[in-house]
């Protein structure tokens, strides 16, 4: 694959009551909701898929950036936390309807020193297409690395 080239991404789903099948190349996505909301919690809700987006995003991103930066990158534990008001969902007025806040914190295994975390940091923030677009659509972010 060339970089150089536009990228298209494609996934189909099939669905059975709240429960979505969804293919994404030769992989296979469960998505559903727990018994409280009216699922068979047969996989994780969608927003909890989002929040894993940018977990999985970051993380690659990081290694290509540790990369051009011959940053010693070892390993990240990443812990990402959503707020969301559900009266959105509901359709009730004047509620938003996707996360207010997003929490992200990487505690990064690495020798390097916490300027050059802070570095792969916001070159990682600037580059990842998940926490763009949640930046691009106002919401509220506090992000952490920390040297793990």
């Amino acid at each position: 694959m060339n970089l150089k080239d536009k990228m298209t991404f494609h996934v189909t789903g099939i669905t059975e009551d709240m429960k979505t099948t969804v293919k994404a190349k030769q992989h296979e996505i469960i998505i559903d909701e727990p018994p409280v909301l009216g699922g068979k919690d047969g996989g994780p809700d969608p927003l909890s898929y989002l929040l894993a987006s940018l977990a999985g995003c970051e993380n690659i991103i990081a290694n290509m950036v540790a990369q051009e930066m011959n940053f010693d990158l070892q390993s990240m534990n990443i812990d990402v936390k959503g707020r969301l008001d559900p009266r959105g969902m509901r359709g009730e007025a004047g509620a938003q309807v996707f996360f207010e806040k997003v929490w992200f914190k990487a505690s990064v295994v690495t020798s390097e020193p916490p300027e050059r975390i802070a570095e792969l940091k916001e070159k990682t923030d600037a580059r990842c297409p998940v926490m763009t677009m949640m930046k691009a659509a106002g919401i509220e972010l506090e992000t952490e690395w920390v040297k793990g």
